[in-house]
């Protein structure tokens, strides 16, 4: 062994001075230095440079000096806050701000044209550069996996971080052998734990030294620790559903805004002021007020103070004494005129205004102190003395007037002391003649030019004089406010049309949109987006005048797109007439006679309304202008099938079969055949449309349903294995095909089917569910479970809301349900299969409001799933309302889901085929359990 001495004990190196790598290198004392002397100045140490430059020849160095100096001088020149040169007499006139707000305009414009490519960019270098330039994090997370096969010996054993040397080891040490004195309330109570109390408490148990018996923990209520339970999990799904993915764990969202007016709205305690250190703020204030006698908000402050504590004569006399070293401050006076009853606050208002008569507010004030109107108006009327500009007090004096005459009088001198008010001239207006008051809104557009307020109402006049539709007055509005730089923007515009529409001005309404709608949007913008964005935030305010207005101007821009037609066609389908609703599509259809979809609208729409013949009229105008186009062959077909014509359906299916020969219209006529139960036929013509078109998945799960009707298993399951070759990315003909071996007991068959589909298309939850169902039906649910962990790995998050629902209602144990809800809302967001199992878990518990919520949830997530509509009926039939179950089937109805598990089953049944929407979701409620 080496005899190493420790390092502590070793001789000090050679030029060793303690302290020096820490920075401490002693102090230097006057013996050191010698007796003190000013060093050379700044001057003094340039000139000296100046002229040792000059002596070895460097001549430049001077005029380099005076050129740095020019440089700092000409930098003032770039600051538009300093002009001092050549533009100090300038002045910042009209054409300058005009200047100032296009480049402005153009500088906005030029970074809004291509933003969305700019921030796509942006992205994805960000993204590049953080894949090339990884985290520490993101560098030792293999790292941090591996210590998973850490043992706990191995963690005991690592040694700890710290300095061990000496001097801070025998630290250590000493800090471990402090004693501290334990506190006489710890001594007391040890001393009196062993007691047994006397005395009897109110219910007639007796109470011991240290506190209740009852309450030392030795009895659990679970009752009261599952309710507490119930509640955490309700809360946190409810955020969890609000907050969507968003939300991991136990983290909320906070609306700062909510959250504000919460805390403005939350009323304390009655022994609140009692907690609250009263005292100490006291002398904090009486500090202020000391400090700064002027502070009128201190004043206030202390005053409140005492009031908060019940004296209201102490704070009385602190807002009086505040009003002697404040008297010009208006708030002090108003809070000393609050405090202070009614006969003292007038007499209080009068001394404050005869400090600060210029103060609308405590005239005011004054004005509300006064009991009857006379009085009111006699305040008012001095208030105007001293104040004839005011307008809050000429808007007072108004209010005041009962006789309109006289307030006509007011407002005729109001307007004349303060022409630039709008609302004096816009009152005015309002009380004079039509006639007077197209003359008082021509003097008011002279004073006040920018105002678009006197524009609308000068519009509204006109349309209350029949003469809305004749003179254009927006139009002349839109110009003038162009040219005055006081155009308000878009969405200022559609507000004021909306209040023009709840006030009952439909045409002044429509003026507005048509001359305001496009400004400020140029052919670059996305204007049919933008206008069918302002066309839906109107309908979902109510205001649907104001949507018919933006879809008119939106055609006339566009008149060939047909996504405006069909909103505005949506719009009068559900908020106008049937009348308005035919009038639109048969624009729609000479606007754009190439979209059959707007052809065949305005057919059903005349076949609803049992007027046959028309519907047949327009769909011989739509074989006109689109020749051979399936869904006009189809829509026909189904007119007259509807109405009985079996012959004339059949003969059109074949004349669309020779016409328009494609998958889709083979399979309506094997469809056609098979309602009218001529399996046979229909076999038939599935047979000549799969040597036509053997890719169509819909084809060959026709044939193998076919077969199965006619009770012929062994050829259906031909039909499905030859189909699933042909197609083998159609999920559904894998179902069909799997269930078919379920049926027969061919389990193991089925289960291989199934496989075999998971393999051609994978990360499929349809798939994945009727695996892990198939197994649940066999009563095999350790299986089941295992292979639905598979899936909610192998299936995007997005996809497992049907898997998640499985999980939740059929592998999960009843008290275990809302906590696995809440992990798969948090890992799925909103999917509406989720959100309807969640509904059925409240159902369950009798929670009938939070269940109806998570029900019209899963709704407006997607409507055009059949399933929870049903589910939604089903709860209705036992606990809601005759008048809540008829607006959900009428919504139903106007929806007409296509998609569901369950819907499809059952409105693709043939024996269901001539059944209503309504017929089909009472069926569907039927069957769901």
């Amino acid at each position: 062994m080496t005899g190493r001495r420790d390092f502590l004990s070793l001789p000090a190196p050679e030029n060793y001075v303690a302290g020096l790598g820490r920075g401490a290198t002693g102090f230097t004392t006057r013996s050191d230095l010698g007796p003190a002397r000013e060093g050379p100045s700044d001057d003094q140490i340039k000139e000296a440079l100046a002229k040792r430059a000059a002596q070895l020849g460097f001549g430049d160095a001077a005029g380099k000096k005076e050129k740095e100096e020019d440089d700092d001088n000409d930098e003032r020149y770039q600051d538009p806050d300093n002009e001092v040169g050549l533009f100090a007499g300038g002045v910042y006139d009209k054409e300058d701000d005009e200047a100032d707000r296009i480049y402005r305009d153009i500088d906005e414009k030029m970074d809004k044209r291509r933003r969305a490519r700019r921030e796509a960019r942006e992205k994805a270098e960000q993204e590049e550069y953080e894949r090339k330039n990884p985290k520490i994090q993101q560098q030792f997370a293999d790292l941090k996996r591996s210590l998973e096969s850490v043992t706990e010996e191995e963690w005991a054993a690592l040694p700890e971080v710290g300095d061990l040397t000496g001097k801070n080891r025998r630290s250590k040490q000493a800090r471990q052998q402090r004693f501290y004195a334990v506190p006489d309330s710890v001594i007391a109570a040890a001393g009196s734990a062993g007691e047994l109390g006397s005395t009897v408490m109110d219910d007639g148990a007796a109470s011991t030294a240290g506190g209740s018996s009852t309450q030392d923990g030795t009895m659990t209520n679970f009752a009261k620790i599952g309710q507490a339970r119930d509640k955490v999990l309700q809360v946190r799904l409810d955020q969890a559903s609000q907050n969507g993915a968003a939300t991991s764990g136990s983290a909320t969202s906070v609306d700062p805004r909510g959250y504000l007016t919460s805390l403005a709205k939350t009323q304390l305690p009655e022994s609140a002021a009692q907690v609250g250190d009263i005292n100490r703020v006291r002398e904090l204030l009486e500090s202020v007020i000391k400090t700064n006698p002027n502070n009128g908000p201190g004043w206030i402050a202390a005053a409140r103070l005492e009031e908060l504590a019940g004296k209201i004569v102490a704070a009385r006399n602190v807002i009086a004494r505040g009003c002697e070293h404040c008297p010009k401050n208006e708030d002090v006076w108003l809070e000393s005129i609050r405090l202070n009853e009614s006969r003292n606050s007038k007499i209080i208002a009068a001394q404050a205004i005869q400090k600060n008569n210029r103060s609308v507010r405590l005239w005011v004030e004054a004005m509300k102190l006064e009991d009857d109107t006379r009085s009111k108006k006699r305040v008012i009327r001095h208030a105007l003395d001293h104040i004839p500009e005011s307008e809050a007090l000429w808007k007072e004096a108004v209010n005041l007037e009962e006789d309109p005459s006289d307030a006509k009088l007011l407002l005729a001198k109001a307007t004349e002391l303060i022409p630039l008010s709008v609302d004096l001239w816009l009152a005015l207006a309002r009380l004079e003649t039509p006639e007077n008051a197209q003359k008082v809104l021509n003097k008011a557009r002279k004073h006040c030019p920018t105002s678009y307020e006197i524009w609308i109402a000068a519009a509204r006049l006109q349309e209350q004089l029949g003469q809305g539709e004749k003179v254009n007055v927006m139009k002349r509005a839109a110009q003038v406010l162009v040219k005055e730089s006081a155009m308000p923007k878009r969405e200022e515009w559609i507000g004021e049309a909306e209040k023009c529409e709840q006030e009952g001005a439909i045409i002044t309404c429509g003026a507005i949109i048509r001359e305001t709608l496009g400004y400020g949007l140029d052919e670059d913008d996305d204007r049919k987006d933008t206008w069918l964005d302002d066309a839906r935030g109107s309908i979902n305010r109510g205001m649907y005048e104001t949507a018919r207005a933006i879809y008119a101007y939106a055609l006339r821009v566009f008149p060939t797109s047909k996504t405006i037609w069909l909103a505005a066609a949506d719009l009068e389908r559900n908020h106008g007439s049937r009348e308005d609703l035919w009038q639109v599509l048969e624009k729609a259809v000479n606007a754009v006679p190439r979209s059959e979809v707007l052809w065949m609208m305005l057919a059903k729409e005349k076949w609803q309304a049992g007027e046959i013949d028309n519907a047949r009229r327009v769909l011989a105008r739509a074989f006109q202008q689109n020749p051979n186009n399936e869904d006009i062959w189809l829509a026909a077909v189904k007119l007259e099938a509807e109405n009985g014509q079996i012959d004339q359906a059949r003969g059109l299916l074949k004349t669309a079969r020779q016409e328009a020969p494609t998958d889709r219209v083979w399979m309506k006529s094997a469809v056609f055949e098979r309602q009218l139960d001529d399996l046979d036929a229909a076999l038939d013509l599935v047979q000549q449309a799969l040597n036509l078109f053997p890719a169509s998945a819909k084809l060959w799960m026709m044939k193998g349903q076919i077969y199965e009707d006619l009770g012929k298993p062994l050829q259906a399951r031909e039909a499905y294995s030859t189909g699933v070759k042909a197609v083998p990315k159609s999920v559904p003909l894998w179902l069909l095909y799997s269930r078919l071996e379920e049926s027969l007991g061919q389990l193991p068959k089925a289960r291989s089917v199934l496989d075999r589909a998971r393999l051609a298309v994978p990360k499929s939850a349809e798939l994945w569910c009727e695996s892990v169902r198939i197994e649940r039906r066999a009563l095999n649910t350790k299986q089941a479970e295992s292979l639905m962990e598979r899936a909610l790995r192998d299936v995007p998050k997005p996809d497992q809301g049907i898997l998640w629902s499985e999980k939740i209602w059929h592998l999960t144990a009843r008290p275990q349900r809302k906590p696995r809800a809440l992990e798969a809302i948090k890992e799925v967001d909103n999917d509406p299969t989720l959100l309807v199992a969640v509904a059925r878990i409240f159902w369950g518990e009798r929670r009938l409001e939070k269940a109806q919520n998570w029900f019209e949830k899963a709704l407006v997530r997607d409507s055009d799933l059949g399933d929870s509509w049903a589910w939604y009926y089903k709860f209705l039939l036992e606990h809601g309302t005759e008048e809540k179950r008829e607006e959900v089937i009428s919504k139903c109805i106007g929806v007409e889901p296509r998609h569901g598990e369950v819907w499809q089953s059952v409105a693709k049944n043939p024996k269901n085929a001539k059944k209503s929407v309504e017929e089909v979701l009472k069926l569907v409620a039927a069957e769901l359990h």
